[in-house]
């Protein structure tokens, strides 16, 4: 008995240490947390989704999702490298907003000198152990070092694979200022960022930006946290109005009602940047499946869709092309107008849509 309680004891004191790293982060506190108490999204000491969302559904078994795990589908992972293009991203043209997407949620914005980043993930996994969520092979070549300076860093929300410690630790000295949703600021200044440097958004807040540049925070159907507690920071999208186009760039939501309040209030969008990928029927609140991205993007008023959150990481038990392929053709029976980048691969907002199926190589 006194030997169990030991090794209890000792795994939870050993845990507690674990969870002290960095890379954990923090949760918001002092003034931060006075300002999160006043959102109208924040009650019972958590934020809150707009409409009613169980993180898994209601008769999910945690035995049954070990079993999907052990099985997943056969192609869940690449069969080798994934085909990418080398941009020099500090040569852009950016007459119009030319993004360079890096696979799953990161990508780059440049536009009439200004250069915006999203969710960057660099580190090769999304988790805080290295063992753990990592990068097919091919996926992960574009680095840090191959960032230009960056005006406006933007984070969605606070989980692994949308904002990464390691990545940020190496970018802070050449970002001019975060923008991210309530709460996540307090990770952001455990790692070094200064407060000044950082605004933080609640849901359907504006901030002005620059000259021609305005930034909305818009709900999304999601969660957060980096341990164990959930829902101490915000999960958020953004309406990006930049030198005369609207782009929308969606973070991690599952399919609700929030999509067609947004297309109503901010559409139509040039282009829209919706996550497409890692869902599963045991969490169907919060990830979209593919049919429901159509859905979402039509809500919008969205002429153009780029898909995302999928060809990085395996986070689900499909398939790594199911989402591509399952979205695509709900889009073509919709004649929704999509692009398919490959990693690197530059688009031009207006201009310049790569379309090919660059995944079945």
């Amino acid at each position: 008995m006194l030997l169990t309680l030991f090794i209890v004891t000792g795994l939870i004191a050993a845990t507690f240490l674990f969870m002290q790293q960095s890379t954990f982060g923090s949760n918001p506190t002092a003034t931060r947390l006075e300002r999160i108490k006043q959102s109208p999204n924040y009650r019972d000491g958590v934020f809150q989704n707009l409409e009613k969302t169980e993180v898994m559904r209601e008769d999910a078994s945690y035995m049954g999702m070990m079993g999907d795990f052990i099985n997943k589908d056969k192609d869940n992972t690449p069969p080798k490298p994934l085909p990418s293009t080398r941009t020099d991203l500090r040569a852009l043209p950016d007459s119009a907003p030319t993004i360079v997407w890096f696979g799953h949620s990161s990508y780059l914005i440049k536009s009439k000198g200004v250069t915006i980043l999203v969710d960057p993930v660099f580190s090769g996994n999304a988790s805080p152990v290295s063992f753990f969520g990592k990068a097919f092979p091919g996926s992960n070549v574009y680095s840090v070092e191959d960032m230009p300076d960056i005006d406006m860093l933007v984070l969605s929300h606070d989980h692994y694979d949308h904002l990464d410690y390691l990545t940020i630790k190496k970018l802070i000295p050449r970002v001019k200022k975060f923008y991210t949703a309530l709460g996540v600021g307090a990770h952001l200044e455990r790692w070094g960022v200064p407060a000044d440097n950082i605004v933080e958004f609640d849901w359907w807040e504006s901030n002005h930006v620059a000259t021609d540049i305005d930034m909305t925070a818009v709900p999304a159907r999601h969660f957060s946290g980096r341990s164990f507690a959930r829902g101490k920071t915000l999960w958020s999208a953004f309406v990006l109005k930049l030198h005369g186009y609207s782009l929308y760039l969606g973070g991690d939501s599952g399919y609700g009602t929030h999509f067609k309040e947004i297309g109503s209030k901010y559409g139509p969008f040039d282009l829209a940047i919706l996550e497409c990928g890692q869902y599963g029927k045991d969490w169907p609140n919060i990830h979209m499946f593919p049919e429901e991205v159509a859905t979402a993007a039509q809500e919008l008023h969205a002429k153009t869709v780029l898909p995302v959150h999928w060809a990085k990481f395996s986070l689900a038990m499909h398939s790594w092309t199911e989402p591509i392929e399952r979205f695509t053709k709900r889009a073509s029976e919709q004649n929704l107008d999509v692009t398919t980048p490959m990693i690197g691969e530059p688009l031009t907002v207006g201009i310049n849509y790569p379309k090919s199926t660059w995944w079945r190589y």
